[in-house]
């Protein structure tokens, strides 16, 4: 089979890169400082998530810091739902990946995944919460703020979503998901309003990043502005998010997916392909196929998600921890995204398998993209076919010379 030529594309993002994470982190505490009730020795919940947020150990430590400063006693609990396989060992797990860990933190990471009932919302759904956050004398919460994968809304993923689904662990995620289907997304904003009023909530810390994955903007939410301040950093987030210039593509080819990329390891606002019950729809880019070659390190065999790809590496499904990927997928009522797709030994079989399903396209003429993954756009591979579309773009350059799709040795791609 013929193989079009490839060159590398550099990618002109929206940068906005904060450069003193901690000042910033400082500056944006302090001016809270009036406002916040609390007094010395109170225990206050740190809600931490899964995702690899860039700079998240430091914004977590520092946040920490100033706690202490005040004579509060904080400590740290993971807020992921059901990600980490649903135990308290894979919530630990996913911290220490994260940098996030008892010593480097210097307070207790108080994992688990038990839970207790703090209300109900008005659908007659029970409101659960961590048991060890529901007991503290205050909650804060930690998290970056973006377009989700699954829904459109005034507020997607962000300090509301880690508070509610996030704090709520496997039992309420699932309760959530499932009231979603008939209630849409939107009772995770009367969840949060419940859990605003009958807990205190210090502050959320909300984190945009830029096109380049570099921290743009720290801000503390105060509770009487939570939902404004959230859909206004939504926009800030969903204006810098980078995407993938083209449209359509016959093959898209990523190089590792995973839990700390995405929560459904491949972003559907970069990829356009969407697979869910509440709607199987595409948004651009229109991609026809999919090729996901592997797992990254860090999610730890979590490969909810995989679903969405059409091909992929036997070594992929090789590193799958299913019982994690099972758990995940149910919990988020999105059995469809751990269906594992067709796969083949190697990256060659996978990518002839790609261009015999793309239509009366030649293979050498084939629009093809290969990104490292859904978070990474500003170094993009791309065939010969998109030539033009480079050339009369301003935010992108070519890099390299055009070559020949390389394999090595074991036929995998080069």
């Amino acid at each position: 089979m013929t193989y079009p030529e490839m060159a590398h594309v550099r990618q002109r993002l929206h940068a906005k890169k904060a450069e003193n994470i901690s000042a910033a982190v400082e500056t944006e505490l302090k001016c809270l400082v009036p406002k916040i009730s609390s007094r010395p020795g109170e225990s206050v919940a740190i809600g931490v998530g899964s995702r690899s947020i860039s700079q998240i150990s430091l914004i977590v430590y520092q946040c920490v810091r100033f706690l202490k400063e005040r004579g509060l006693k904080p400590f740290i609990v993971p807020a992921m739902g059901s990600h980490g396989g649903n135990t308290t060992e894979g919530e630990i797990s996913v911290l220490t990946n994260l940098g996030i860990t008892e010593s480097s933190m210097g307070v207790p990471i108080n994992a688990g995944v038990d839970v207790v009932e703090i209300g109900k919302l008005d659908i007659d759904m029970p409101l659960v919460m961590d048991r060890r956050a529901a007991a503290a004398d205050h909650i804060v919460v930690i998290n970056r703020v973006k377009p989700h994968t699954k829904f459109d809304g005034y507020i997607e993923s962000g300090l509301t979503k880690i508070l509610t689904i996030g704090l709520g662990k496997g039992q309420g995620a699932a309760l959530y998901h499932r009231a979603a289907v008939h209630n849409t997304f939107d009772i995770l904003q009367d969840a949060a309003r419940h859990i605003l009023k009958t807990k205190s909530v210090l502050f959320g810390l909300a984190i945009v990043e830029d096109g380049y994955k570099d921290v743009a903007r720290i801000c503390a939410v105060e509770p009487t502005n939570w939902f404004e301040a959230e859909h206004a950093l939504l926009e800030d987030a969903r204006f810098m998010m980078p995407r993938i210039p083209f449209d359509p593509i016959d093959i898209l080819i990523i190089d590792e997916m995973g839990k700390d990329i995405s929560g459904i390891g491949i972003d559907s606002n970069v990829t356009g392909r969407h697979r869910d019950i509440v709607g199987d729809f595409f948004k651009a880019p229109h991609v026809k196929r999919i090729f996901v070659r592997d797992l990254s390190p860090e999610t730890n065999g979590n490969g909810n998600g995989i679903g969405l790809a059409d091909f992929t590496t036997q070594r992929l499904v090789d590193a799958l921890d299913l019982e994690k990927t099972y758990v995940n997928a149910l919990t988020a009522i999105s059995p469809e995204k751990a269906a594992i797709p067709m796969h083949f030994e190697t990256d060659r079989q996978c990518l002839e398998s790609c261009l015999k399903t793309i239509g009366q396209v030649k293979p050498e003429k084939a629009r093809i993209v290969r990104i490292r993954n859904t978070l990474v756009l500003h170094n993009l591979l791309v065939s010969r076919a998109f030539e033009e579309e480079v050339l009369s773009n301003p935010d992108l350059s070519i890099v390299s010379s055009w070559e020949p799709i390389a394999f090595d040795e074991k036929d995998n791609l080069a």
